[in-house]
Protein backbone atom coordinates (compact mmCIF):
# COMPACT_ATOMS: atom_id res chain seq x y z
CA UNK A 1 0.00 0.00 0.00
CA UNK A 2 1.03 3.62 -0.73
CA UNK A 3 0.10 5.77 2.53
CA UNK A 4 2.70 8.09 1.71
CA UNK A 5 2.79 11.80 1.69
CA UNK A 6 1.06 12.51 -1.68
CA UNK A 7 -1.90 10.75 -0.17
CA UNK A 8 -1.17 12.58 3.00
CA UNK A 9 -1.66 15.97 0.61
CA UNK A 10 -4.96 14.78 -1.09
CA UNK A 11 -6.29 14.55 2.33
CA UNK A 12 -5.43 17.61 3.43
CA UNK A 13 -6.50 19.30 0.35
CA UNK A 14 -9.26 17.32 0.98
CA UNK A 15 -9.72 18.30 4.61
CA UNK A 16 -8.70 22.41 3.96
CA UNK A 17 -12.27 22.15 1.67
CA UNK A 18 -14.72 20.29 4.13
CA UNK A 19 -13.46 21.33 7.33
CA UNK A 20 -11.67 24.87 7.59
CA UNK A 21 -13.84 27.40 9.66
CA UNK A 22 -15.37 24.31 10.93
CA UNK A 23 -16.25 23.87 14.65
CA UNK A 24 -15.21 20.74 16.62
CA UNK A 25 -18.82 19.78 18.61
CA UNK A 26 -17.39 16.42 19.91
CA UNK A 27 -14.19 14.63 20.80
CA UNK A 28 -14.32 10.93 21.70
CA UNK A 29 -11.59 8.35 22.20
CA UNK A 30 -13.51 5.35 21.22
CA UNK A 31 -9.66 3.24 21.80
CA UNK A 32 -6.47 3.65 23.40
CA UNK A 33 -4.70 4.95 19.83
CA UNK A 34 -8.17 6.09 18.04
CA UNK A 35 -9.87 9.68 18.56
CA UNK A 36 -13.23 10.84 17.05
CA UNK A 37 -14.06 13.61 15.90
CA UNK A 38 -17.24 15.51 14.93
CA UNK A 39 -17.11 18.71 13.17
CA UNK A 40 -20.04 21.03 12.15
CA UNK A 41 -19.32 23.19 9.55
CA UNK A 42 -21.14 26.34 7.30
CA UNK A 43 -20.09 27.62 4.28
CA UNK A 44 -21.98 30.48 2.46
CA UNK A 45 -23.47 29.00 -1.57
CA UNK A 46 -22.94 30.90 -4.57
CA UNK A 47 -26.88 31.47 -4.32
CA UNK A 48 -25.98 33.57 -1.00
CA UNK A 49 -27.77 30.59 0.98
CA UNK A 50 -25.58 28.85 4.19
CA UNK A 51 -24.76 25.65 3.83
CA UNK A 52 -24.47 23.25 6.74
CA UNK A 53 -23.51 20.11 7.46
CA UNK A 54 -21.44 17.69 10.24
CA UNK A 55 -18.59 15.97 9.44
CA UNK A 56 -17.06 12.63 10.91
CA UNK A 57 -12.88 12.29 11.01
CA UNK A 58 -11.24 9.38 12.27
CA UNK A 59 -7.63 9.74 13.60
CA UNK A 60 -5.88 6.48 14.31
CA UNK A 61 -2.30 6.36 15.88
CA UNK A 62 -2.15 2.46 15.69
CA UNK A 63 1.48 1.05 14.95
CA UNK A 64 -0.44 -1.26 12.63
CA UNK A 65 -2.83 0.94 10.85
CA UNK A 66 -2.15 4.70 11.29
CA UNK A 67 -4.84 6.44 9.51
CA UNK A 68 -7.14 9.84 9.03
CA UNK A 69 -9.89 10.39 6.95
CA UNK A 70 -13.40 11.42 6.97
CA UNK A 71 -16.53 9.15 7.24
CA UNK A 72 -19.73 8.53 8.01
CA UNK A 73 -19.54 5.39 10.34
CA UNK A 74 -20.24 6.55 14.14
CA UNK A 75 -17.70 5.53 16.53
CA UNK A 76 -19.23 4.61 20.34
CA UNK A 77 -17.49 6.16 23.07
CA UNK A 78 -16.69 4.63 26.03
CA UNK A 79 -18.30 5.05 29.36
CA UNK A 80 -15.19 6.78 31.08
CA UNK A 81 -13.06 8.79 28.56
CA UNK A 82 -9.25 8.63 28.78
CA UNK A 83 -7.35 11.38 30.45
CA UNK A 84 -6.33 12.59 26.82
CA UNK A 85 -9.46 13.09 25.60
CA UNK A 86 -10.60 14.56 28.56
CA UNK A 87 -7.80 17.23 27.88
CA UNK A 88 -8.72 17.47 24.86
CA UNK A 89 -12.28 18.27 25.64
CA UNK A 90 -11.56 20.99 28.25
CA UNK A 91 -9.21 22.79 25.47
CA UNK A 92 -11.37 22.34 22.13
CA UNK A 93 -14.84 22.26 23.08
CA UNK A 94 -16.60 24.20 20.04
CA UNK A 95 -12.81 25.57 19.21
CA UNK A 96 -12.67 26.60 15.30
CA UNK A 97 -10.52 25.09 12.78
CA UNK A 98 -8.46 27.65 11.55
CA UNK A 99 -6.02 25.71 8.97
CA UNK A 100 -5.45 22.18 8.43
CA UNK A 101 -1.71 22.16 6.90
CA UNK A 102 0.83 19.24 5.81
CA UNK A 103 4.44 19.71 7.33
CA UNK A 104 6.31 19.57 4.48
CA UNK A 105 5.69 16.51 1.86
CA UNK A 106 6.08 14.71 5.55
CA UNK A 107 3.22 12.11 6.66
CA UNK A 108 2.27 14.35 9.51
CA UNK A 109 -0.83 17.25 9.77
CA UNK A 110 -1.13 20.05 12.00
CA UNK A 111 -4.46 21.03 12.55
CA UNK A 112 -4.19 24.83 13.76
CA UNK A 113 -7.37 25.19 16.33
CA UNK A 114 -8.47 29.08 18.22
CA UNK A 115 -10.90 28.54 21.55
CA UNK A 116 -12.05 30.80 24.03
CA UNK A 117 -10.02 30.40 27.19
CA UNK A 118 -11.62 30.90 31.15
CA UNK A 119 -11.11 34.44 30.22
CA UNK A 120 -12.48 34.36 27.26
CA UNK A 121 -9.93 35.51 25.13
CA UNK A 122 -8.77 34.02 21.95
CA UNK A 123 -5.89 31.17 22.19
CA UNK A 124 -4.35 29.15 19.43
CA UNK A 125 -3.95 25.49 19.93
CA UNK A 126 -2.16 22.63 17.19
CA UNK A 127 -2.44 19.20 16.94
CA UNK A 128 -0.03 17.27 15.13
CA UNK A 129 -1.16 13.62 13.64
CA UNK A 130 2.18 12.19 13.01
CA UNK A 131 1.24 8.72 10.61
CA UNK A 132 4.43 7.04 10.76
CA UNK A 133 3.93 3.42 10.98
CA UNK A 134 5.30 2.33 14.55
CA UNK A 135 6.19 5.59 15.75
CA UNK A 136 2.75 7.20 14.89
CA UNK A 137 1.27 9.58 17.41
CA UNK A 138 -1.85 12.22 18.46
CA UNK A 139 0.26 15.14 19.98
CA UNK A 140 -1.39 18.58 21.60
CA UNK A 141 0.25 21.71 21.77
CA UNK A 142 0.09 25.23 22.58
CA UNK A 143 1.06 27.79 20.15
CA UNK A 144 4.54 27.88 20.99
CA UNK A 145 4.78 24.00 20.23
CA UNK A 146 5.18 23.29 23.51
CA UNK A 147 3.18 19.35 24.01
CA UNK A 148 0.36 20.09 26.90
CA UNK A 149 -0.33 16.00 26.19
CA UNK A 150 -0.45 13.21 23.48
CA UNK A 151 -2.46 9.87 23.14
CA UNK A 152 1.03 7.86 23.34
CA UNK A 153 3.75 9.53 25.85
CA UNK A 154 7.40 8.59 24.75
CA UNK A 155 10.53 8.92 27.08
CA UNK A 156 14.16 8.84 26.27
CA UNK A 157 13.78 5.25 28.00
CA UNK A 158 11.58 4.09 24.83
CA UNK A 159 13.59 6.46 22.30
CA UNK A 160 16.76 8.43 22.67
CA UNK A 161 15.72 10.78 19.62
CA UNK A 162 12.89 12.45 20.97
CA UNK A 163 10.56 12.79 23.94
CA UNK A 164 6.76 13.27 23.65
CA UNK A 165 5.95 14.37 27.08
CA UNK A 166 3.93 17.22 28.62
CA UNK A 167 5.64 20.14 28.69
CA UNK A 168 8.62 18.64 26.05
CA UNK A 169 9.34 21.08 22.91
CA UNK A 170 7.60 19.91 19.78
CA UNK A 171 9.43 18.91 16.82
CA UNK A 172 10.03 16.79 13.64
CA UNK A 173 12.81 14.72 14.27
CA UNK A 174 15.25 14.19 10.96
CA UNK A 175 16.49 11.04 11.23
CA UNK A 176 16.78 9.72 8.32
CA UNK A 177 17.85 13.23 6.73
CA UNK A 178 15.44 13.08 3.80
CA UNK A 179 14.93 16.22 1.54
CA UNK A 180 11.55 17.93 0.69
CA UNK A 181 10.67 17.06 -3.19
CA UNK A 182 8.68 20.29 -3.28
CA UNK A 183 11.43 22.41 -2.76
CA UNK A 184 14.29 20.91 -4.06
CA UNK A 185 16.91 22.35 -7.36
CA UNK A 186 17.65 20.10 -10.41
CA UNK A 187 21.24 21.06 -8.77
CA UNK A 188 19.99 19.48 -5.65
CA UNK A 189 18.20 16.22 -7.21
CA UNK A 190 21.39 15.79 -9.21
CA UNK A 191 23.78 15.75 -6.31
CA UNK A 192 21.54 13.65 -3.70
CA UNK A 193 20.42 10.93 -6.26
CA UNK A 194 24.48 10.55 -7.11
CA UNK A 195 25.64 10.41 -3.84
CA UNK A 196 22.96 7.26 -3.28
CA UNK A 197 24.81 4.32 -4.50
CA UNK A 198 22.01 1.98 -4.71
CA UNK A 199 18.70 0.91 -6.96
CA UNK A 200 17.32 3.85 -8.67
CA UNK A 201 13.69 3.32 -6.49
CA UNK A 202 14.91 2.97 -3.19
CA UNK A 203 17.58 5.88 -4.13
CA UNK A 204 14.24 7.83 -4.45
CA UNK A 205 12.04 6.84 -1.49
CA UNK A 206 15.06 7.11 0.58
CA UNK A 207 16.20 10.42 -0.43
CA UNK A 208 12.80 12.54 -0.89
CA UNK A 209 10.20 13.18 1.63
CA UNK A 210 7.01 11.53 1.50
CA UNK A 211 7.95 9.29 -1.01
CA UNK A 212 6.74 5.67 -0.75
CA UNK A 213 8.51 2.60 -2.92
CA UNK A 214 5.44 2.25 -5.32
CA UNK A 215 5.42 6.00 -6.20
CA UNK A 216 9.20 5.40 -7.07
CA UNK A 217 8.48 2.36 -8.87
CA UNK A 218 5.75 4.22 -10.63
CA UNK A 219 8.55 6.97 -12.08
CA UNK A 220 10.61 4.31 -13.08
CA UNK A 221 8.07 2.58 -15.27
CA UNK A 222 7.10 5.81 -17.06
CA UNK A 223 11.08 6.67 -17.68
CA UNK A 224 11.46 3.37 -18.50
CA UNK A 225 14.42 2.84 -16.46
CA UNK A 226 15.35 -0.66 -15.11
CA UNK A 227 14.46 -0.67 -11.16
CA UNK A 228 17.89 -2.28 -10.25
CA UNK A 229 20.64 0.63 -11.82
CA UNK A 230 21.79 2.55 -9.91
CA UNK A 231 21.88 6.44 -10.47
CA UNK A 232 25.17 6.78 -11.74
CA UNK A 233 25.06 4.02 -14.42
CA UNK A 234 22.45 6.64 -16.29
CA UNK A 235 23.29 8.68 -19.03
CA UNK A 236 23.06 12.47 -19.87
CA UNK A 237 18.99 11.89 -21.29
CA UNK A 238 18.27 9.16 -18.72
CA UNK A 239 19.43 10.92 -15.77
CA UNK A 240 16.90 14.10 -17.08
CA UNK A 241 14.29 12.02 -18.17
CA UNK A 242 14.14 10.82 -14.19
CA UNK A 243 14.27 14.10 -12.81
CA UNK A 244 11.76 15.68 -15.45
CA UNK A 245 9.04 12.89 -14.36
CA UNK A 246 9.91 13.54 -10.89
CA UNK A 247 9.44 17.30 -10.98
CA UNK A 248 6.42 16.82 -13.22
CA UNK A 249 5.14 14.98 -10.27
CA UNK A 250 6.30 17.97 -8.19
CA UNK A 251 4.09 20.64 -9.52
CA UNK A 252 1.37 18.15 -9.76
CA UNK A 253 1.21 17.85 -6.10
CA UNK A 254 1.91 22.14 -6.01
CA UNK A 255 -1.51 22.52 -7.94
CA UNK A 256 -3.24 20.31 -5.96
CA UNK A 257 -3.83 17.70 -9.18
CA UNK A 258 -4.51 14.78 -7.54
CA UNK A 259 -6.40 11.10 -8.46
CA UNK A 260 -7.48 9.20 -6.06
CA UNK A 261 -7.78 5.61 -6.55
CA UNK A 262 -7.80 1.95 -5.89
CA UNK A 263 -5.97 -0.84 -7.83
CA UNK A 264 -8.00 -4.17 -7.76
CA UNK A 265 -7.55 -7.73 -8.84
CA UNK A 266 -10.98 -9.48 -9.55
CA UNK A 267 -12.20 -7.85 -5.88
CA UNK A 268 -9.05 -7.83 -3.81
CA UNK A 269 -7.79 -4.12 -3.20
CA UNK A 270 -3.47 -4.12 -4.28
CA UNK A 271 -3.04 -0.64 -4.05
CA UNK A 272 -4.14 2.82 -3.21
CA UNK A 273 -2.40 6.08 -4.28
CA UNK A 274 -3.39 10.05 -5.45
CA UNK A 275 -1.13 9.81 -8.13
CA UNK A 276 -1.93 7.48 -11.59
CA UNK A 277 -0.64 4.81 -11.28
CA UNK A 278 0.07 4.06 -15.02
CA UNK A 279 2.00 0.24 -14.82
CA UNK A 280 -1.22 -1.36 -13.13
CA UNK A 281 -3.47 0.53 -15.76
CA UNK A 282 -2.07 -0.95 -18.55
CA UNK A 283 -2.41 -4.46 -17.33
CA UNK A 284 -5.82 -6.69 -17.92
CA UNK A 285 -5.14 -8.18 -14.92
CA UNK A 286 -5.88 -5.48 -12.63
CA UNK A 287 -8.97 -2.61 -12.60
CA UNK A 288 -8.59 0.29 -11.59
CA UNK A 289 -11.17 2.55 -9.05
CA UNK A 290 -11.12 6.09 -9.22
CA UNK A 291 -12.57 8.35 -6.24
CA UNK A 292 -13.44 12.14 -6.08
CA UNK A 293 -12.72 11.87 -1.99
CA UNK A 294 -9.20 10.58 -0.84
CA UNK A 295 -11.44 9.75 2.40
CA UNK A 296 -13.82 7.52 1.00
CA UNK A 297 -10.85 5.68 -1.23
CA UNK A 298 -9.34 4.72 2.23
CA UNK A 299 -12.47 3.68 3.70
CA UNK A 300 -12.94 1.01 0.60
CA UNK A 301 -9.42 -0.16 0.25
CA UNK A 302 -9.26 -0.87 4.64
CA UNK A 303 -12.74 -1.99 4.74
CA UNK A 304 -12.68 -3.85 2.00
CA UNK A 305 -8.77 -5.21 2.58
CA UNK A 306 -10.09 -6.02 6.11
CA UNK A 307 -13.24 -7.77 5.35
CA UNK A 308 -11.10 -10.48 3.11
CA UNK A 309 -8.35 -10.48 5.44
CA UNK A 310 -11.40 -11.42 8.00
CA UNK A 311 -13.38 -14.03 6.66
CA UNK A 312 -9.57 -15.79 5.04
CA UNK A 313 -8.39 -16.14 8.73
CA UNK A 314 -12.47 -17.15 9.98
CA UNK A 315 -12.80 -20.07 6.71
CA UNK A 316 -9.31 -20.73 7.37
CA UNK A 317 -10.15 -24.38 8.71
CA UNK A 318 -12.77 -24.91 6.96
CA UNK A 319 -10.33 -24.34 3.85
CA UNK A 320 -7.79 -26.87 5.26
CA UNK A 321 -10.22 -29.18 5.78
CA UNK A 322 -11.51 -28.89 2.26
CA UNK A 323 -7.98 -28.88 0.31
CA UNK A 324 -6.91 -31.65 2.92
CA UNK A 325 -9.99 -33.87 1.08
CA UNK A 326 -9.53 -32.23 -2.05
CA UNK A 327 -5.70 -33.59 -2.12
CA UNK A 328 -6.48 -37.31 -0.82
CA UNK A 329 -9.77 -37.77 -3.18
CA UNK A 330 -7.41 -36.59 -6.06
CA UNK A 331 -4.87 -38.84 -5.05
CA UNK A 332 -7.14 -42.04 -4.78
CA UNK A 333 -8.39 -40.60 -8.08
CA UNK A 334 -5.31 -41.20 -9.72
CA UNK A 335 -4.61 -44.62 -8.65
CA UNK A 336 -8.27 -46.09 -9.61
CA UNK A 337 -7.50 -44.79 -12.65
CA UNK A 338 -4.28 -46.19 -13.37
CA UNK A 339 -6.25 -49.54 -11.88
CA UNK A 340 -9.12 -49.00 -14.11
CA UNK A 341 -6.31 -48.91 -17.01
CA UNK A 342 -5.10 -52.14 -16.16
CA UNK A 343 -8.13 -54.32 -16.42
CA UNK A 344 -8.02 -52.80 -20.11
CA UNK A 345 -6.72 -56.55 -20.54
CA UNK A 346 -8.95 -58.60 -19.73
CA UNK A 347 -10.89 -59.06 -22.83
CA UNK A 348 -7.54 -60.54 -24.42
CA UNK A 349 -7.03 -63.09 -21.24
CA UNK A 350 -10.98 -64.25 -21.92
CA UNK A 351 -9.90 -64.54 -26.27
CA UNK A 352 -6.88 -66.88 -24.92
CA UNK A 353 -9.10 -68.93 -22.89
CA UNK A 354 -11.43 -69.37 -25.83
CA UNK A 355 -8.92 -69.80 -28.12
CA UNK A 356 -7.17 -72.46 -26.23
CA UNK A 357 -10.20 -74.02 -25.48
CA UNK A 358 -10.87 -74.23 -29.46
CA UNK A 359 -7.09 -75.29 -29.97
CA UNK A 360 -5.46 -76.27 -27.38
CA UNK A 361 -5.97 -80.14 -28.44
CA UNK A 362 -2.80 -79.69 -30.77
CA UNK A 363 -0.78 -78.76 -27.68
CA UNK A 364 1.28 -81.98 -26.76
CA UNK A 365 3.17 -80.52 -23.80
CA UNK A 366 5.95 -78.19 -22.80
CA UNK A 367 5.14 -76.06 -25.20
CA UNK A 368 6.14 -71.69 -24.66
CA UNK A 369 3.14 -70.27 -26.80
CA UNK A 370 0.60 -71.56 -29.46
CA UNK A 371 0.26 -69.65 -32.86
CA UNK A 372 -3.22 -70.15 -34.30
CA UNK A 373 -5.88 -68.06 -36.05
CA UNK A 374 -8.24 -65.70 -34.00
CA UNK A 375 -11.73 -66.31 -35.34
CA UNK A 376 -12.69 -62.71 -33.91
CA UNK A 377 -10.31 -61.27 -36.63
CA UNK A 378 -9.23 -63.79 -38.98
CA UNK A 379 -5.88 -62.88 -38.00
CA UNK A 380 -2.97 -65.22 -36.94
CA UNK A 381 -2.42 -64.40 -32.74
CA UNK A 382 0.53 -66.13 -30.31
CA UNK A 383 -0.50 -66.90 -27.26
CA UNK A 384 1.63 -67.12 -24.54
CA UNK A 385 1.76 -70.30 -22.63
CA UNK A 386 2.90 -72.16 -19.32
CA UNK A 387 5.11 -75.22 -20.76
CA UNK A 388 4.13 -76.92 -16.88
CA UNK A 389 0.63 -76.85 -18.11
CA UNK A 390 -1.78 -78.41 -20.35
CA UNK A 391 -4.22 -76.52 -22.87
CA UNK A 392 -7.04 -76.55 -20.53
CA UNK A 393 -4.83 -75.58 -17.43
CA UNK A 394 -3.41 -72.62 -19.75
CA UNK A 395 -7.05 -71.85 -20.95
CA UNK A 396 -8.28 -71.60 -17.15
CA UNK A 397 -5.88 -69.98 -15.84
CA UNK A 398 -6.63 -67.37 -18.56
CA UNK A 399 -10.48 -67.24 -17.81
CA UNK A 400 -9.55 -66.69 -14.44
CA UNK A 401 -7.57 -63.90 -14.79
CA UNK A 402 -10.63 -62.44 -16.80
CA UNK A 403 -12.98 -62.81 -14.32
CA UNK A 404 -10.43 -61.51 -11.57
CA UNK A 405 -10.05 -58.21 -14.19
CA UNK A 406 -13.59 -58.24 -15.07
CA UNK A 407 -14.19 -58.00 -10.67
CA UNK A 408 -11.80 -55.38 -10.56
CA UNK A 409 -13.04 -53.02 -14.00
CA UNK A 410 -16.67 -53.45 -12.49
CA UNK A 411 -15.78 -52.64 -8.68
CA UNK A 412 -12.93 -49.92 -10.03
CA UNK A 413 -15.78 -47.94 -12.33
CA UNK A 414 -18.11 -47.38 -9.38
CA UNK A 415 -15.85 -46.55 -7.18
CA UNK A 416 -13.81 -44.29 -9.82
CA UNK A 417 -17.66 -42.60 -10.25
CA UNK A 418 -18.45 -41.99 -6.85
CA UNK A 419 -14.38 -40.28 -6.09
CA UNK A 420 -15.35 -38.05 -9.24
CA UNK A 421 -18.47 -36.74 -7.72
CA UNK A 422 -16.75 -36.38 -4.69
CA UNK A 423 -14.17 -34.11 -6.03
CA UNK A 424 -16.41 -32.53 -7.94
CA UNK A 425 -18.39 -32.01 -4.61
CA UNK A 426 -15.09 -30.77 -2.56
CA UNK A 427 -14.64 -28.45 -5.73
CA UNK A 428 -17.50 -26.53 -5.02
CA UNK A 429 -17.39 -26.32 -1.20
CA UNK A 430 -14.28 -24.50 -2.20
CA UNK A 431 -15.39 -22.20 -4.43
CA UNK A 432 -18.46 -21.27 -1.86
CA UNK A 433 -15.14 -20.88 0.52
CA UNK A 434 -13.84 -18.93 -1.70
CA UNK A 435 -16.86 -16.25 -2.23
CA UNK A 436 -18.24 -16.42 1.21
CA UNK A 437 -18.85 -13.16 2.82
CA UNK A 438 -19.93 -13.19 6.12
CA UNK A 439 -20.28 -15.95 9.47
CA UNK A 440 -24.01 -16.94 7.73
CA UNK A 441 -22.05 -18.30 4.70
CA UNK A 442 -19.35 -20.13 6.82
CA UNK A 443 -22.17 -21.84 9.17
CA UNK A 444 -23.73 -22.98 5.74
CA UNK A 445 -21.15 -24.13 4.35
CA UNK A 446 -19.94 -26.30 7.44
CA UNK A 447 -23.20 -27.67 7.63
CA UNK A 448 -22.90 -29.51 4.28
CA UNK A 449 -19.30 -30.37 5.25
CA UNK A 450 -21.11 -32.42 8.66
CA UNK A 451 -23.70 -33.42 6.83
CA UNK A 452 -21.91 -34.99 4.10
CA UNK A 453 -19.79 -37.01 6.72
CA UNK A 454 -16.34 -34.79 6.00
CA UNK A 455 -15.99 -33.28 9.29
CA UNK A 456 -17.62 -34.39 12.97
CA UNK A 457 -20.46 -32.16 13.91
CA UNK A 458 -20.44 -30.01 17.13
CA UNK A 459 -22.06 -30.02 19.73
CA UNK A 460 -21.08 -28.09 22.59
CA UNK A 461 -23.84 -27.97 24.63
CA UNK A 462 -24.43 -24.53 24.78
CA UNK A 463 -27.88 -22.59 24.22
CA UNK A 464 -27.36 -21.26 20.76
CA UNK A 465 -28.06 -16.85 20.86
CA UNK A 466 -30.37 -15.05 18.83
CA UNK A 467 -28.87 -14.60 15.31
CA UNK A 468 -26.59 -17.58 15.55
CA UNK A 469 -29.33 -18.95 13.09
CA UNK A 470 -29.53 -16.02 10.67
CA UNK A 471 -29.85 -17.23 6.96
CA UNK A 472 -27.22 -16.35 4.48
CA UNK A 473 -28.85 -15.23 1.20
CA UNK A 474 -28.32 -15.83 -2.41
CA UNK A 475 -26.29 -12.48 -3.98
CA UNK A 476 -28.77 -10.33 -5.42
CA UNK A 477 -28.00 -8.45 -8.98
CA UNK A 478 -29.95 -6.45 -11.43
CA UNK A 479 -29.85 -6.86 -15.02
CA UNK A 480 -29.19 -3.36 -17.36
CA UNK A 481 -32.35 -4.83 -19.11
CA UNK A 482 -34.02 -4.60 -15.52
CA UNK A 483 -34.31 -8.57 -14.92
CA UNK A 484 -33.14 -9.71 -11.42
CA UNK A 485 -30.70 -12.36 -11.18
CA UNK A 486 -29.32 -14.71 -8.24
CA UNK A 487 -26.24 -15.81 -7.48
CA UNK A 488 -26.16 -19.18 -5.39
CA UNK A 489 -23.01 -18.44 -2.86
CA UNK A 490 -23.29 -22.79 -1.63
CA UNK A 491 -24.48 -26.30 -2.51
CA UNK A 492 -27.91 -25.35 -0.35
CA UNK A 493 -28.57 -21.84 -1.76
CA UNK A 494 -27.51 -23.51 -5.75
CA UNK A 495 -30.09 -26.22 -4.54
CA UNK A 496 -32.96 -23.59 -3.52
CA UNK A 497 -32.30 -21.09 -6.00
CA UNK A 498 -32.36 -23.99 -9.04
CA UNK A 499 -35.39 -25.86 -7.32
CA UNK A 500 -37.32 -23.74 -5.09
CA UNK A 501 -37.14 -20.11 -6.63
CA UNK A 502 -36.94 -20.56 -9.77
CA UNK A 503 -40.17 -21.03 -12.58
CA UNK A 504 -39.58 -23.28 -15.31
CA UNK A 505 -39.41 -20.50 -17.76
CA UNK A 506 -36.55 -19.19 -16.27
CA UNK A 507 -33.08 -19.23 -17.16
CA UNK A 508 -30.21 -21.25 -15.25
CA UNK A 509 -26.26 -20.51 -15.62
CA UNK A 510 -23.32 -22.45 -14.60
CA UNK A 511 -19.93 -22.66 -15.89
CA UNK A 512 -19.04 -25.54 -18.13
CA UNK A 513 -17.92 -28.46 -16.36
CA UNK A 514 -16.26 -26.60 -13.70
CA UNK A 515 -17.25 -25.88 -9.79
CA UNK A 516 -19.45 -22.96 -9.75
CA UNK A 517 -22.75 -20.95 -8.83
CA UNK A 518 -26.00 -21.67 -10.30
CA UNK A 519 -26.99 -18.71 -11.40
CA UNK A 520 -30.73 -17.69 -11.84
CA UNK A 521 -32.39 -15.16 -13.88
CA UNK A 522 -36.15 -14.59 -12.95
CA UNK A 523 -38.07 -13.93 -16.75
CA UNK A 524 -41.70 -13.10 -15.27
CA UNK A 525 -42.89 -14.45 -18.20
CA UNK A 526 -40.80 -11.93 -20.78
CA UNK A 527 -38.24 -12.78 -23.31
CA UNK A 528 -34.64 -12.61 -22.02
CA UNK A 529 -32.37 -9.73 -24.39
CA UNK A 530 -28.80 -10.52 -25.46
CA UNK A 531 -27.44 -8.58 -22.49
CA UNK A 532 -28.99 -9.77 -20.03
CA UNK A 533 -28.27 -13.59 -21.40
CA UNK A 534 -24.37 -12.20 -21.49
CA UNK A 535 -24.52 -10.14 -17.71
CA UNK A 536 -25.97 -13.88 -16.62
CA UNK A 537 -22.96 -15.37 -17.94
CA UNK A 538 -20.65 -13.46 -16.55
CA UNK A 539 -21.80 -13.73 -13.44
CA UNK A 540 -21.83 -17.49 -13.69
CA UNK A 541 -18.04 -16.85 -14.83
CA UNK A 542 -17.13 -14.84 -12.24
CA UNK A 543 -18.62 -16.93 -9.45
CA UNK A 544 -16.85 -20.29 -10.34
CA UNK A 545 -13.15 -21.96 -10.25
CA UNK A 546 -12.96 -19.92 -13.44
CA UNK A 547 -12.12 -16.24 -12.37
CA UNK A 548 -9.17 -16.24 -12.76
CA UNK A 549 -9.07 -17.15 -16.38
CA UNK A 550 -9.42 -14.28 -18.79
CA UNK A 551 -12.54 -16.16 -20.32
CA UNK A 552 -14.79 -19.11 -19.15
CA UNK A 553 -17.51 -21.37 -21.12
CA UNK A 554 -21.02 -21.48 -19.76
CA UNK A 555 -23.67 -23.61 -20.23
CA UNK A 556 -27.55 -22.23 -19.68
CA UNK A 557 -31.00 -23.48 -20.14
CA UNK A 558 -34.46 -23.19 -18.82
CA UNK A 559 -35.36 -24.35 -15.18
CA UNK A 560 -37.43 -27.19 -16.59
CA UNK A 561 -34.66 -28.63 -18.09
CA UNK A 562 -32.88 -29.11 -14.95
CA UNK A 563 -33.30 -32.62 -13.32
CA UNK A 564 -31.83 -33.57 -9.64
CA UNK A 565 -31.02 -36.98 -8.97
CA UNK A 566 -32.23 -39.01 -5.95
CA UNK A 567 -29.70 -38.98 -3.56
CA UNK A 568 -27.54 -36.46 -5.26
CA UNK A 569 -25.14 -34.11 -3.10
CA UNK A 570 -26.51 -30.40 -2.61
CA UNK A 571 -25.57 -28.64 -5.85
CA UNK A 572 -25.43 -31.36 -8.38
CA UNK A 573 -28.25 -30.99 -11.19
CA UNK A 574 -28.11 -32.91 -14.69
CA UNK A 575 -29.12 -31.54 -17.69
CA UNK A 576 -29.52 -33.16 -21.67
CA UNK A 577 -29.82 -30.40 -23.74
CA UNK A 578 -28.41 -26.71 -23.20
CA UNK A 579 -26.75 -23.72 -25.15
CA UNK A 580 -23.36 -22.55 -24.36
CA UNK A 581 -21.34 -19.62 -24.50
CA UNK A 582 -17.91 -18.56 -24.14
CA UNK A 583 -17.63 -15.54 -21.68
CA UNK A 584 -15.19 -12.96 -20.25
CA UNK A 585 -15.37 -13.18 -16.41
CA UNK A 586 -15.49 -10.04 -15.05
CA UNK A 587 -18.65 -8.45 -13.78
CA UNK A 588 -17.60 -4.98 -13.72
CA UNK A 589 -21.03 -2.84 -14.29
CA UNK A 590 -23.24 -4.97 -13.46
CA UNK A 591 -25.40 -3.81 -10.58
CA UNK A 592 -25.08 -5.44 -7.49
CA UNK A 593 -28.75 -4.97 -4.99
CA UNK A 594 -28.30 -5.59 -1.17
CA UNK A 595 -31.24 -6.97 -0.01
Amino acid sequence: MAFDGIVIANLVYELQNKLQDGRITKIAQPESDKLFLTIKTSRRAADGKTLRSQEHLIISASPSLPLLYLTEDKELSPMQAPTFCMVLRKHLNNCRIRQIRQIGLERVICFELEHLNEMGDYKEKRLYVELMGKHSNIIFCDEKDTIIDSIKHISLLVSSVREVLPGRDYFIPNTQEKTDPLTVTREDFFDKMNAKNMPLDKALFRTFTGYSSVLANEILFRTNLETRNSFQTLDTAQAEKLYQEFYRIGEQIKKNEFRAHIVFRKEEPVEFSSIPLTEYAQSADYQIKNYESPSRMLYDYYHTKEKLNRMRVKSADLRHITQTLLERSSKKYDLQLKQLKDTEKREKYKIYGELLTTYGYELKGGEKSLTCENYYTGKEITIPLDETQNGVENAKRFFNKYAKLKRTFEAMTKQTAETKDEIEHLSSIANALDIAENEADLSEIRKELEESGYIRQKNSGKKKKKGDNAKSKPLHYLSSDGFHMYVGKNNYQNDELSFKIANNNDWWFHAKQIAGSHVIVKTEGKELPDRTFEEAARLAAYYSKARDQEKAEIDYVQKKQLKKPNGAKPGFVVYYTNYSMTIPTDIDGIEEISD
